[in-house]
C-alpha cells in the first residue's frame, strides 16, 4: 500500500497515469461508453460513479496549463437537457485545478479523440453525457 493515493485507485490505473506525460489525455467514461471500442488501454472500474473517479484523477495528475481545452466533455444531442453531473464535474475539478478549461465534443468527435487517448477509465457511472476526456498537463 501506499499513502496519499485513493483507495480506488488501482495499481494499473496508477501505472498509467504514472506512465502520461504532458499532453497526454485520458478519458473517464460512463457505464454507456463503448470503451473496449476506442480504449487504447482500458482499466475497469465498474463499481465506481464518475464523480469519485474524477476527484481521484485529479488529486494525482494537473489538468494542462497549455491547452485551450483541457476537460472535454461529449456534446449532448437530438434536444437532450445538459446532465446535472456536468456542474458537479466542474466543481470536483475547480477544487483541484485552478486552470480549468472546458470545452464540448459532439458524440463522434469525442469518440475520434478517445481513441487517441492513453487510456479509458470504465465506470460504471449511470449517468448520460458523464464522459470526460482530461489533458494531463506538467506536474511541478
Amino acid at each position: 500500500m501506499l499513502k496519499n493515493i485513493p483507495k480506488i485507485v488501482s495499481p494499473q490505473l496508477l501505472k498509467i497515469l504514472c506512465e502520461m506525460g504532458h499532453g497526454d489525455e485520458i478519458v473517464i467514461a460512463d457505464g454507456n461508453f463503448p470503451a473496449e471500442t476506442y480504449g487504447q488501454r482500458v482499466v475497469r472500474a465498474d463499481g465506481l460513479g464518475g464523480e469519485e473517479m474524477l476527484d481521484a484523477v485529479l488529486s494525482l495528475i494537473p489538468l494542462d496549463t497549455y491547452a485551450l481545452e483541457n476537460f472535454l466533455l461529449m456534446q449532448t444531442t437530438n434536444g437532450d437537457p445538459t446532465p446535472t453531473i456536468w456542474d458537479k464535474y466542474f466543481t470536483i475539478a475547480k477544487k483541484h485545478d485552478d486552470n480549468l478549461r472546458a470545452g464540448n465534443l459532439e458524440r463522434f468527435e469525442f469518440y475520434e479523440r478517445a481513441k487517441k487517448a492513453y487510456a479509458v477509465i470504465a465506470t460504471g457511472e449511470g449517468a448520460v453525457y458523464a464522459n470526460i476526456i482530461i489533458k494531463k498537463g506538467v506536474i511541478k
